[in-house]
């Protein structure tokens, strides 16, 4: 029986169809159990022996744990980034990575519009307000007639583009490499980046964690935004330099920000940025749907079986 790492959390609970696809093909989950989808260098040193295959969470997958692991073949990472993954390394030891692009887009897409109605609106200060007995209304913003602009034009950002649409906002993007079809589908702008900046109410960012894009919002960059905008991260955390953030909003250069990822995962309780009213955080928790949850893990078995059968799989990360 072939055993499949499952770092993701609560698989039985939340992907139970999928479960029972990889056990109907002869599988056995070893399940995690903690609260969080990682598992440390040492957990992994006494499991991997025996693995054939993991549904990876943000566990860091490196040569260093390829030297003892064997018998894997394949690494489905249970969602999209795949930045704590070292591909090639994987492809060396005849590792094959796959992801679940597109599986839960629609619901990080959903959580960065619901951030932006929060931030603007200031719905979560108002609640704090209310539940402290304060019946303070404060003067709210409106995302029609606003500029929105898009860090990274991928799928994500389009959907959220789409769902713009019905708001009345005007769109506008930056990507390394746009997709114009894409862009004039939806009433897009594709503008250069410090032009996006400078003229959107609202930034939200949706590039990819590399080392290229470390501190891609820093102190220069949170300058050039326009004077009480707001920034959108469900990206990446280590995409915004955390103390030239805190530093745009203390001094009121920016509105708010709302943030599902952040440098250091799990987030520390001293992190300055805690300690604003203008900030909303949740805990990268972009893709964590019931929905997402479904299609995410559909996916990821469907690529594993694959692999294991000697079939190319789909969203392959290191052909």
């Amino acid at each position: 029986m072939r055993k499949i790492l499952v770092s993701a959390i609560r698989y039985a609970q939340l992907c139970p169809e999928a479960k029972k696809l990889l056990e109907a093909n002869g599988c056995e989950l070893i399940e995690n159990k903690k609260d969080v989808p990682i598992y440390s260098f040492d957990e992994l040193k006494e499991v991997m022996p025996d693995i054939d295959g993991v549904i990876a969470g943000m566990d860091i997958w490196n040569e260093e744990v390829f030297k003892f692991s064997p018998k894997l073949k394949v690494i489905a990472k249970f969602g999209v980034g795949v930045d704590t993954i070292d591909l090639n390394a994987a492809k060396s030891h005849g590792i094959k990575v796959i992801n679940a692009k597109g599986q839960n887009s629609n619901a990080v897409a959903e959580l960065a519009i619901g951030f932006m109605l929060n931030a603007m609106r200031r719905i979560s200060i108002m609640d704090r307000l209310i539940r402290n007995g304060e019946w303070g209304r404060i003067i709210g913003d409106e995302i029609s007639r606003k500029t929105v602009g898009l860090i990274g034009f991928g799928g994500i950002a389009q959907l959220i583009a789409e769902k713009l649409l019905s708001f009345n906002a005007r769109v506008v993007a930056y990507d390394a490499f746009p997709n114009e079809v894409a862009a004039k589908n939806l009433n897009v702008e594709l503008l250069p980046l410090d032009e996006v900046l400078g003229l959107s109410d609202v930034v939200s960012l949706h590039i990819p964690g590399t080392s290229e894009n470390v501190h891609f919002m820093n102190a220069a960059r949170l300058s050039t935004m326009k004077n009480g905008a707001y920034l959108i991260n469900t990206a990446r955390g280590c995409l915004i330099d955390e103390k030239a953030l805190y530093d745009a909003l203390a001094e009121k250069r920016l509105s708010g920000a709302a943030l599902d990822v952040f440098e250091k995962e799990p987030v520390l309780k001293d992190n300055p940025l805690l300690t604003l009213g203008n900030v909303i955080c949740t805990p990268h928790m972009g893709a964590e749907t019931y929905e997402a949850y479904h299609d995410v893990s559909m996916s990821t078995a469907a690529g594993i079986l694959d692999v294991l059968n000697g079939r190319c799989p789909n969203n392959l990360m290191n052909p």
